[in-house]
């Protein structure tokens, strides 16, 4: 049994420290290798767009949205807007066809979603409506920069590229510990996924902004997201999904714990398949950085709830063994610790606060799976109010 229990601490160690150490210093060493892989971008790219906005009850946002994507810098011409409404049940229809009304100028339409099915369901309705070459999607609560659907298609520069993802900035970083945590995390992020980019093919995508050719759109089951689903699909097929973060969308992170929780606890609704989502990301030969790519960007971080769980219970039975045992045994119990002492105490340091914020995540995972196994996963996604 002690065997066993090694085996368990130095592989959950393992994919522990590569997940959130291992994997971006590797990136990093990689990028500069490989330093002159750059983004190509082709400015005399104009196709036909709609760019399609998803919406469910937002009615504090929805007109500020619609002021701001019709001032995209992008041909009138070639620029069309879908809102999907997701059975909306306060004003936010009635915003729309109002705004649709003041704007008789400007191809906006509005589909209404009679069940409401979630988000990814809303976009597969809706997309049956588009005409134009390539599909821009956002949601409700992001602020476009003028010059984002321009960006966008500037990427497409090969029929491989089946997606591009544009940059999410935060713009509330200093309002809270909460949103603070949050942009650091995106910071990091998107280091990892500009490297990933240049190199072959990033592994996720950002829902904030977005882009597809219209006729590589594929109908998801509504309790998948885009954000995690296209890329890997994409990837799969031979294509590339790539990031452009010059393609700006703003938007603010929740300001407290219980909003970015649950929002954490929506994005882990299929964690378990996501783990490993096909078979055939294992072959290394044929997929090449992708695999290795998905391996440390998404595997190793979709086990961290149960590697975090098993490591300590593994390290708890082996104590005894040697000191070495009993430093890591008390490191983890520490670390654990410090989340409940920035709840208590209410500190500001950024150490404190960024462990506790990564304490959350990891519940926020456990919330998932416990979702899953329960049959609570739900494709439905209710909007954080401090967001807004």
């Amino acid at each position: 049994m002690e065997l066993l229990y090694k085996i368990i601490f130095y592989i959950c160690g393992f994919i522990i420290v590569w997940a959130m150490v291992g994997y971006p210093l590797s990136l990093k060493v990689f990028g500069k290798v490989l330093r002159g892989r750059t983004l190509k971008k082709n400015y005399h790219h104009k196709p036909s767009v709609t760019v399609m906005v998803v919406a469910h009850n937002e009615e504090k946002v929805i007109r500020e949205k619609l002021n701001n994507i019709i001032e995209l810098n992008y041909p009138k011409d070639k620029l069309e807007f879908l809102i999907a409404s997701d059975n909306s049940t306060d004003n936010t229809n009635k915003i729309v066809k109002q705004f649709i009304n003041e704007h008789q100028n400007r191809n906006i339409r509005l589909y209404e979603v009679k069940a409401r099915k979630g988000k990814t369901n809303a976009q597969n309705e809706a997309q049956k409506n588009v005409t134009t070459e390539y599909l821009v999607m956002t949601d409700a609560n992001s602020i476009l920069d003028r010059n984002s659907v321009k960006e966008l298609m500037a990427a497409f520069t090969s029929d491989d590229i089946a997606y591009v993802s544009g940059r999410l900035s935060i713009v509330n970083q200093t309002s809270s510990a909460v949103s603070n945590a949050e942009a650091s995390y995106w910071d990091s992020d998107i280091a990892t996924r500009e490297i990933e980019s240049r190199i072959q093919t990033i592994t996720a995508g950002n829902g904030a902004l977005y882009a597809c050719r219209t006729e590589d759109y594929y109908d998801f089951d509504p309790i998948q997201c885009h954000d995690s689903a296209m890329p890997p699909l994409y990837a799969l097929q031979g294509k590339r999904a790539i990031a452009n973060h010059d393609a700006v969308a703003y938007e603010k992170a929740g300001e407290v714990i219980e909003d970015e929780f649950g929002r954490k606890v929506r994005m882990n609704r299929i964690i378990l398949k996501h783990i490993l989502p096909d078979v055939r990301i294992l072959n290394f030969f044929k997929y090449k950085w992708f695999s290795y790519f998905y391996f440390g960007h998404r595997t190793c971080r979709y086990l961290l709830w149960i590697s975090h769980l098993l490591l300590l219970l593994a390290n708890a039975l082996l104590i005894q063994e040697s000191f070495l045992y009993t430093v890591t045994f008390s490191g983890q119990v520490l670390f654990y610790l410090m989340a409940p002492i920035k709840v208590i105490t209410k500190s500001d340091n950024k150490y404190l606060t960024l462990i506790y914020y990564y304490c959350v995540t990891i519940i926020a995972q456990w919330a998932g799976v416990y979702n899953i196994v329960t049959g609570k996963a739900k494709p439905f996604w209710e909007k954080a109010e401090s967001t807004r």
